[in-house]
């Protein structure tokens, strides 16, 4: 036995596309499978981004003392960049790729600022400019930068 059914139509009598037909359907499955176009370079950056926290740990608490502002600042800079990197190993976005970019030269701006001239409460930091932990932070800031340039540059070709 062979059921034939008539195709749909509106009140109008126009006929109904199958898709807007009413009846059963199924949502398309959403898969649970992350894009395989992330960048190997997440991994150097979140790298460079745990580096950047690690190097200010060990003043942290000596600017709390002596330059408060600066304290907060840093342990605020490590917890970002510890973040960040969590985040970007699991993401690879472009928006934290770029909050990447921009915390590292934020960071890079502050020490070349409290360097080349005195800030409150820490102006004996202006001219040293070889300072071991310093130099470390900055390398590995700039590095950041520029991997973070790197990525959202490529990703746009």
């Amino acid at each position: 036995m062979t059921i034939q059914t008539r195709p749909a139509r509106h009140a109008s009598g126009a006929p109904v596309a199958p898709a807007a037909q009413a009846g059963p359907t199924t949502a398309p499955a959403r898969s649970s499978v992350r894009p395989t176009a992330r960048s190997p370079l997440r991994w150097v950056a979140a790298l460079t981004l745990l580096a950047t926290g690690a190097t200010h740990i060990p003043v942290i608490v000596e600017h709390l003392h002596e330059a408060p502002y600066i304290g907060v600042l840093f342990l605020a800079l490590t917890a970002v960049t510890f973040t960040l990197a969590l985040v970007l190993v699991d993401t690879d976005r472009p928006l934290v790729w770029a909050a990447s970019a921009v915390i590292c030269a934020l960071a890079v701006g502050g020490y070349l600022l409290s360097r080349a001239t005195p800030l409150p409460q820490i102006g004996d930091d202006v001219g040293n400019w070889t300072e071991p932990l310093g130099l470390a932070a900055i390398s590995v800031e700039a590095t950041t930068v520029l991997l973070a340039a790197w990525r959202l540059l490529s990703r746009r070709r």
